[in-house]
């Protein structure tokens, strides 16, 4: 059996691994090609804030997931010694006794063969293959400074993309088209105009306050996520989560997408508490609100499809007094509610109350 030994931190893995690794197997006419994604390299340590070696063998595992003849190993990666190929290989050759082996490198570590560990042994063990140049050039590192930029999602799977987004790794900030579009997927469609013309509002907004457009961005794409899920549905995700719940009347279950949705680009997109707190109060306000929770509050209800009673009066007042607009917001949410005999959430009177006294 012809086997290819193909070793690295993959850190993370991207296509440019998956097609050159391919690609050498291909032309050498592997039989199989073992990826090992490293434990403790020899020649470098990890950059700061690298994903547990638990993450990093998933995301080797998703980038290769479609790779024939491929096994992707954890021999190196569990490790907390130096993992020199001589010692992966000889355990290797114990597993695969038959076997011709193949060390696919880059062309960096296949000028400096000589200098690594027992070379001599190591050569006479595999027969270097160097990996095509002619296919995707991209580095991890390169990746790395890319994926905070919002950058980079074409260099990587699907699955290890939302990942990473996931859990944050790397500093990374989603692309927001990929945002737009795994959050579309999750709005009962008739609900997409509204939130595209709040993500609009809502950067605009930013801009005029000085605030992070960015945030503004995500909160407001993010911010009616679980607006169609059912009372059951909702409850089930505050339950899951343990997130605390202020006393609701039974003809609130609707501010529930507000809590829910807070959680779920948590967990889902990875945002930050700022983000969190937005989409948490976009619904009901709260007392102390931020200057971004207070935008998206606002792009919510101004947003250009709105069309009721003092709309025009709150949009103008949007770009004069933020305060003041959330003064009138609160007012008109009130008043409605009073007028169908409906008692206000408490949360919006606490609102109402901080803002007149400030």
């Amino acid at each position: 059996m012809r086997i290819g030994i193909f070793g690295g931190a993959f850190n993370p893995p991207h296509i440019g691994h998956v097609l050159a690794s391919s690609a050498a197997a291909e032309l050498n006419s592997l039989d199989l090609l073992i990826v090992i994604p490293t434990g403790v390299p020899p020649h470098k340590s990890m950059p700061e804030g690298s994903p547990k070696r638990k993450q990093r063998l998933l995301m080797t595992k998703n980038a290769f997931s479609d790779t024939k003849k491929t096994k992707i190993s954890d021999i190196e990666i569990f490790s907390d010694n130096n993992n020199y190929t001589i010692d992966t290989t000889r355990k290797l050759k114990k597993e695969y006794p038959d076997s011709e082996f193949f060390l696919l490198v880059g062309t960096d570590m296949y000028d400096s063969l000589n200098t690594w560990k027992s070379s001599e042994k190591l050569l006479k063990t595999v027969t270097p293959v160097l990996l095509p140049r002619d296919v995707v050039k991209i580095s991890s590192s390169e990746l790395r400074e890319m994926l905070p930029l919002r950058k980079g999602r074409e260099f990587l799977s699907d699955d290890n993309y939302a990942f990473i987004i996931k859990q944050r790794l790397y500093k990374a900030k989603p692309d927001f088209d990929w945002l737009r579009e795994r959050a579309y997927q999750m709005l009962d469609p008739v609900r997409i105009p509204h939130v595209k013309a709040s993500e609009a509002e809502a950067i605009k907004l930013a801009e005029h306050w000085g605030a992070s457009q960015e945030d503004a961005r995500e909160a407001a794409i993010l911010h009616d996520i679980t607006k169609k899920l059912d009372f059951s549905q909702n409850m089930c995700i505050i339950a899951e989560h343990g997130e605390t719940l202020w006393k609701l009347g039974n003809h609130e279950s609707k501010l529930l997408h507000s809590i829910t949705g807070a959680i779920t680009a948590k967990t889902e997109f990875g945002v930050s508490d700022d983000v969190f707190d937005a989409i948490k109060w976009h619904t009901t306000g709260r007392a102390k609100m931020s200057m971004l929770e207070k935008i998206i509050y606002i792009a919510d209800y101004i947003e250009e499809t709105r069309d009721f009673p003092g709309v025009n009066q709150l949009r103008t007042a949007a770009y004069e007094d933020i305060n003041k607009a959330m003064v009138i917001g609160l007012k008109m949410t009130i008043q409605d509610l009073e007028s169908r005999s409906i008692t206000p959430n408490k949360k919006t009177l606490d609102a109402l109350n901080d803002l007149s006294e400030s």
